[in-house]
């Protein structure tokens, strides 16, 4: 065993590190629905034991079950031997943090905004998303302190800015923004990580380095990197050449979609893959679909970013697939041991126009929300009428299987109706006024933006 994995927490904790290695990794744990979980998880468990050099904090995303989650902690507790699995919505959010040394509270913080229920077969809303918070002891002093936030922003399921759930990852990526502001404020290391499910300069991304002081460890290292996938339309703008895969990992940091995924192969690929073949792809192939989903960021006085990689890009030993369809982004703090909490307190604003920009996005969902909630609470009414027209047929049924008919389509009417009105009055109700909330901050930042250009000197 390295010698740095067998120091106690007692001596860790008097020895503040002055170097610390964090990795986060959406490991595609879909219960019943992802093939080869056990085994893929388990393995992963085994390759974060085998990395060099080891992650002292690794947050998880899509690791929905104990099991799982236990797994890659029997393999990983001996260096580090303080972790946390999270639990949220009605399936569990999916979250975990490990840590090497100990973590002093946590807290799971559901987002407002999240999904709806009527798209179950999606699934962002009955899984409760939301942000796994840990705050982690490090050494004696304030700077020693980490506070860790580990999520998963809701899916896209359409491309900008016809993406329907624009909104939600908005207001989401709103919220965790606070939190790991106010991580910064404290004088804290600030770490946010996980699987935000935006491409770079989105308005996600926008939000999150403005109105935080964290920044994105990737575009330190690579501000020229992609914005998007090669195929799509912003990153074609930028007239660059197709990247390759490799570079697309190496430069671009992209951690989903790659052509080297096996996940992400095609059906005929995937059955060759399935029947145990090891199908080797060159990393010099045209790679038009990978983009960057997975980020680390990161805010402390007297913290630095010394490198980021993509990794856990190897396959299952023996399965030969990847371990998970998206890659791990990893990065490497160093601390100078000074450091001030300056920048953390000053208030940056996007420009006017991005705050119309979400304030119209809001608008537009509310005026969706509300569409739909009047056609959900109609529907019941029309439901409860049927009901009602059904029980009064039975009386002049002339055959008792008429009346049988009569009393079943009552009874899957009503059924329905309850839940549309159960949907259209109490969950639709419940986003509007999430809505509201949303809509009150982002004015209220906007006002002050204004006042602030207005104190600003003319040029």
């Amino acid at each position: 065993m390295p010698m740095q994995n067998t120091r106690s927490t007692a001596e860790q904790a008097a020895a503040p590190p002055t170097s610390l290695r964090v990795l986060s990794l959406n490991c595609w744990g879909l219960k019943y629905l992802a093939k080869w979980r056990s085994e893929r998880l388990s393995e992963i468990g085994n390759q974060i034991a085998a990395a060099d050099p080891p992650p002292d904090i690794v947050g998880l995303q899509e690791c929905w079950t104990q099991q799982d989650y236990n797994a890659i902690r029997d393999r990983t507790k001996h260096f580090l031997p303080h972790a946390k699995f999270y639990w949220s919505g009605i399936f569990g959010g999916g979250l975990a943090i490990l840590s090497r040394w100990p973590i002093e509270e946590s807290s799971m913080m559901r987002y407002p905004l999240n999904g709806r229920p009527a798209a179950f077969y999606r699934g962002d809303w009955f899984v409760g998303k939301g942000v796994a918070c840990a705050r982690i002891r490090m050494g004696p002093t304030k700077r020693d302190v980490a506070e860790v936030f580990c999520t998963h922003l809701h899916a896209p399921y359409e491309t900008e800015p016809h993406d329907s759930y624009i909104c939600h990852r908005t207001a989401q990526a709103w919220e965790i923004t606070k939190l790991m502001r106010g991580a910064a404020e404290r004088g804290h290391l600030a770490i946010g990580l996980g699987d935000f499910n935006m491409v770079p300069l989105s308005l996600a991304h926008r939000i999150i380095e403005t109105h935080s002081p964290v920044r994105d460890v990737w575009r330190l290292l690579h501000p020229e990197s992609s914005v998007g996938a090669a195929k799509e339309t912003a990153e074609k703008l930028r007239g660059l050449p197709m990247p390759s895969a490799e570079f697309n990992m190496t430069v671009n940091g992209a951690t989903c979609d790659s052509a080297l995924n096996t996940w992400r192969w095609n059906e005929a690929h995937k059955k060759r893959l399935f029947k145990g073949e090891n199908i080797v792809v060159d990393s010099t192939v045209d790679d038009p679909g990978a983009k960057r989903l997975d980020y680390i960021f990161f805010s402390g006085p007297g913290w630095s970013l010394k490198e980021a990689n993509v990794g856990m890009t190897m396959r299952h030993p023996t399965l030969h697939c990847s371990l998970s369809d998206h890659y791990s982004v990893e990065a490497t703090l160093t601390s100078s041991l000074s450091g001030s909490v300056d920048d953390a307190q000053a208030e940056r604003y996007l420009p006017l126009d991005t705050y119309d920009e979400i304030l119209a996005t809001i608008s537009k969902y509310d005026a969706r929300e509300r569409t739909q909630r009047r056609l959900r609470m109609g529907h019941f009414g029309f439901q409860l009428c049927l009901t009602i027209a059904c029980l009064v047929g039975v009386w002049w049924s002339p055959h008792n299987y008429v009346s049988f008919i009569l009393m079943l389509l009552s009874s899957l009417g009503l059924s329905v109706g309850v839940i549309e009105g159960l949907m259209g009055g109490l969950f639709v109700g419940s986003e509007l006024r999430a809505l509201r909330e949303f809509e009150w901050e982002v004015r209220n930042t906007r006002q002050r933006a204004v006042s602030r250009q207005g104190a600003l000197p003319a040029n």
